[in-house]
């Protein structure tokens, strides 16, 4: 977030702050080691010049979670741990797909601090947390350096012993972890680990390893499965909505995006196939939820807009700029302080309750989807048509709409119809850009006449976007056509 500060990890991995939390990507990799093993040379593997100065830590660590480790199912874990570097609470939760985000805060309670319980309470909901298992690591840690004295990854031998429900297990295992070095540097150390007698971990982690047997029995009810494409790409969107709530909490711009996004695709599905879902109620909520979610949004967009379009008028708006920049910030904030309430509120708990409910049923009679999305479209295209031709600023929004749904209908079948639906989604989202960039000079002219009615550079910025909504709308009938192209709509 804007005005946070960061700071470098003694790990060398960058990290933010928000609030008491601090937030870094892990990158790593775990080995089941035989109990004779021994770390083989690494002096030349991957730039490595040095291995020097390993250090050792005793670690003593509680993991919490519900009673049915629903954080332990969903690839999180939060723990409490004591030695080391970095003692005190962490909560791992999947990363982008190179490493993990770590979240990390002072303290040594045994009650979970409130910061990682709000980060994860779309996961838990209102299960509450407690102590599950105990893991002691001895652990030796040694640095892999370059001929610069540069660390690029840590090699940590650990011996440890997991203790749960009365039953206790030892073993051991390596880890390592990258710092300055690239993935290259663990592909070459992974190697060598290899030819000494190291083996891909068992478990994602060692407290998953230590609650295997307990994972498996307290599996909650089996999600059904099916082969349905609209049943899939509702749930595609729940997990979307359930990763990006933690980011979305703190205001990340382009998780409270990505959330709102999901939000709209899920409701835009359960208005497709109504009568298969016969979910009123729940798209109201849903559409509650994407107006939580814009009211932070919504401003974020228009202030990058208007704030570059200040720049272009020349160092004379700063002024003007700061005016747009002081209010649109002031509801940005408004809009934060609104959606962290939300998703700490009953009715977004009750919301997500229902979500699991709808998803999770691995049965549905829905019309068939190819189908059922060129009938979304055509009506789209209508739509578009007879709003052009009034010209009427209402209709050419709620032609948006139109579009934005029929889009969403594609992509439930792109999986299945592969490059035809995938280029007509790209048609269909040049549209509907189009028609956004109208509808936001329109909102953004809106802001202006708010803030300036009267001042001759708020009525200059006024008239370019004036231009730009008028710009925007001359060019969506060459985007319409493009999207109705025989070769476009091959799908159907």
């Amino acid at each position: 977030m804007p005005g946070e500060p960061e700071t470098w990890l003694c790990t060398g991995l960058r990290a933010r702050h928000h609030g008491r939390v601090e937030i870094a990507t892990e990158t790593e990799r775990k080995y089941d080691v035989p109990e004779t093993f021994e770390l083989p040379d690494l002096v030349g593997v991957g730039g490595i010049a040095g291995v020097d100065g390993a250090e050792t830590h005793d670690l003593d660590a509680t993991y919490f979670d519900t009673e049915d480790l629903r954080l332990m199912r969903n690839r999180r874990t939060l723990r409490r741990r004591s030695g080391g570097n970095d003692a005190g609470w962490h909560l791992k939760t999947p990363g982008d797909g190179s490493g993990r985000t770590e979240h990390r805060l002072q303290g040594s309670g045994t009650e979970v601090p409130g910061e990682l319980t709000a980060l994860v309470r779309s996961i838990v909901r209102r299960s509450p947390l407690g102590p599950v298992a105990r893991l002691r690591t001895h652990r030796v840690e040694t640095p892999l350096r370059d001929a610069g004295g540069r660390t690029l990854a840590l090699v940590a031998q650990d011996r440890v012993t997991a203790e749960s429900d009365g039953a206790e297990t030892v073993w051991q295992e390596v880890e390592v972890e990258l710092v300055d070095g690239d993935a290259a540097v663990l592909d070459e150390v992974e190697r060598r680990l290899f030819d000494a007698g190291a083996r891909p971990a068992e478990g994602p982690s060692k407290v998953a390893r230590a609650l295997a047997a307990r994972l498996a029995a307290t599996k909650s009810k089996k999600i059904k499965e099916t082969t349905n494409p609209v049943i899939l790409y509702a749930r595609e969107q729940r997990d979307a909505i359930l990763g990006h709530d933690p980011a979305a909490r703190r205001g990340e711009p382009r998780a409270v995006h990505q959330m709102r996004v999901a939000t709209r695709r899920l409701r835009s599905t359960l208005k497709t196939y109504k009568k298969a879902f016969d979910e009123q109620e729940l798209r109201d909520e849903l559409r509650w939820l994407a107006g939580v979610l814009g009211a932070v949004r919504d401003p974020q967009v228009l202030e990058e807009k208007l704030l570059g379009l200040v720049e272009e008028a020349g160092p004379e708006f700063a002024h003007t700029a700061q005016r747009v920049r002081d209010h649109l910030e002031h509801r940005i904030g408004t809009g934060r302080a609104e959606l962290a309430e939300a998703l700490e509120s009953d009715r977004y708990l009750d919301l997500l309750d229902r979500i699991d409910e709808l998803v999770d049923r691995g049965s549905l009679k829905t019309p068939d989807p190819v189908r059922r999305a060129g009938k979304v479209l055509a009506k789209a295209d209508a739509k578009l048509d007879a709003a052009l031709a009034s010209g009427v600023e209402e209709e050419i929004h709620e032609s948006r709409k139109g579009f934005k749904q029929a889009r969403y209908a594609v992509e439930l079948i792109a999986p299945s119809s592969d490059k035809p639906a995938k280029r007509l989604v790209k048609a269909l989202t040049d549209l509907q850009d189009g028609l956004g960039d109208y509808q936001d000079s329109n909102i953004a002219r809106g802001v202006l006449r708010e803030l300036g009615p009267d001042s001759f550079h708020f009525g200059v910025l006024y008239g370019r976007q004036e231009q730009v909504g008028r710009e925007a709308l001359a060019g969506v009938p060459a985007l319409a056509r493009a999207a109705r192209r025989r070769k476009v709509r091959r799908v159907f």
